[in-house]
């Protein structure tokens, strides 16, 4: 096992909130252990994020949230400017005082609700203009603007806006960079060309309005679609800016898995090693485990908890559904091994009998599956300080697909850091 620590700490005005170290590097992959340390609390990576979009995990506490053991979670800054508000979050004294979250909090910019919410929404170089989904108003959602809502929220790390397109995405976004740029090339590159550049223009913007760098750090995203080239002078260009971590952007949409792991390892051989390295949007088990051997050390998604709400738990040999039949008999924990207080108090059979028609069921549910993502990850992360990463991740793959049929893309991208299942 190798240790090192960042190289050196960030030099501009922005990065002055954030101590970053690798405590460890795998030894075969390019998986690393590393400390984030930030205003509110340290927080350990690989670390994935929870989501809690209005300020809350949907019928979960901030208690119950921190005594299941996460260091940080994510808001989401266009739905908590849009109500409450950057004005009352001001009279509260920011989120986390706000929802009586003590540690460390990740706001988004808002940008992801160009692909959320594209029907309500229209982008000019201004910023994006959105239809209220809370009312007949309209919002228009700038750099500036984002910036401001997230320096009125307070979390410790804040998002640039970026503009966002899903990688499969065809219609009139399509056509208007067609039109703007008079290209007639392929048009799905003319677009995240576009939006590349478009994103770096917005993202000097959000520095420029940054007013709280001695307390909040701005992260920046790198944009590019699938597309290795623009993927390329996205990073050469954003490394520039010097902020203290760095977000790769755009995937998780839909696009095949071939595709979305060569973007990911291309970025991670690409960023500064002495900063963190967020993937946005990712959250399933497997994803989580390859792309730490890729490098990447922050992640942060919806479904653990909204798989929760459709009566899925989340298992190391996969998924229960819980509303089937073949449970209502099954007087078994969730998971014998698991510790959360639902596998330790709760059947299956008794979840079968009420996940139609009692919100209690969710609540368990997502208790649940938080549990088994932030034990997922700690398991990753005392790996890699262990030196077994290699071992650890052949190990999951053999109980997550006991009859050996590894999904090919996970093989490839495995093998591309020299675990070869």
């Amino acid at each position: 096992m190798t240790t090192s620590a960042s190289s050196s700490a960030c030099s501009s005005a922005i990065s002055r909130a954030l101590n970053f170290k690798i405590a460890a590097e795998c030894t075969t992959t390019k998986a690393r252990a590393c400390l984030i340390g930030l205003p509110k609390c340290t927080v350990e990576s690989p670390v994935f994020m929870p989501v809690g979009t209005k300020g809350t995990m949907k019928g979960l506490t901030s208690k119950q949230i921190e005594d299941i053991g996460f260091q940080i979670i994510l808001g989401n800054t266009y739905h908590l400017g849009t109500n409450p508000g950057p004005e009352l979050m001001e009279k509260a004294n920011g989120l986390h005082d706000f929802m009586n979250w003590k540690r460390s909090i990740l706001t988004d910019s808002g940008g992801y609700q160009m692909v959320s919410l594209l029907e309500l929404s229209e982008v000019t170089e201004e910023g994006v203009q959105f239809a209220s989904p809370y009312s007949d108003g309209i919002l228009l959602l700038t750099p500036e603007k984002s910036i401001e809502i997230q320096n009125a929220l307070g979390a410790d790390i804040i998002m640039q806006l970026d503009d966002v397109v899903s990688s499969t995405l065809v219609g009139p976004r399509v056509e208007e960079a067609m039109h703007r740029w008079q290209n007639n090339g392929f048009l799905s590159k003319v677009l995240m060309s576009v939006t590349q550049i478009r994103t770096l223009r917005w993202l000097d913007r959000c520095i420029g309005a940054h007013k709280n760098s001695h307390r909040q750090n701005l992260f920046c995203i790198v944009q590019g679609g699938l597309d290795m080239d623009l993927r390329r002078k996205c990073v050469e260009e954003i490394v520039k800016r010097d902020t203290p971590g760095i977000a790769i952007g755009g995937l998780s949409g839909g696009e095949d898995k071939q595709d979305f792991w060569k973007v990911v390892n291309l970025c991670t051989n690409l960023l500064p090693k002495n900063k963190p390295r967020y993937l946005m949007g990712v959250g399933y088990a497997v994803d989580l485990v390859v792309c730490s051997a890729l490098g990447v050390d922050m992640y942060d998604c919806v479904y653990p908890t909204r798989t929760a709400r459709f009566g899925t738990a989340l298992v190391p040999w996969g998924q229960l559904r819980l509303k089937q039949s073949q449970f209502s008999t099954d007087f078994n924990p969730i998971d014998k091994n698991c510790p959360c207080l639902t596998c330790k108090k709760y059947t299956r059979a008794y979840l079968n009998s009420i996940i139609k028609q009692e919100t209690v069921a969710c609540h368990l549910l997502s208790i649940h599956n938080l549990t088994y993502q932030i034990q997922l990850m700690q398991s990753i992360r005392k790996s890699i300080l262990e030196d077994r990463f290699p071992q650890f991740v052949k190990d999951f793959m053999k109980e997550m697909f006991p009859d050996g049929n590894y999904p090919e893309w996970a093989v490839d991208a495995l093998a591309s850091v020299k675990i070869h299942l």
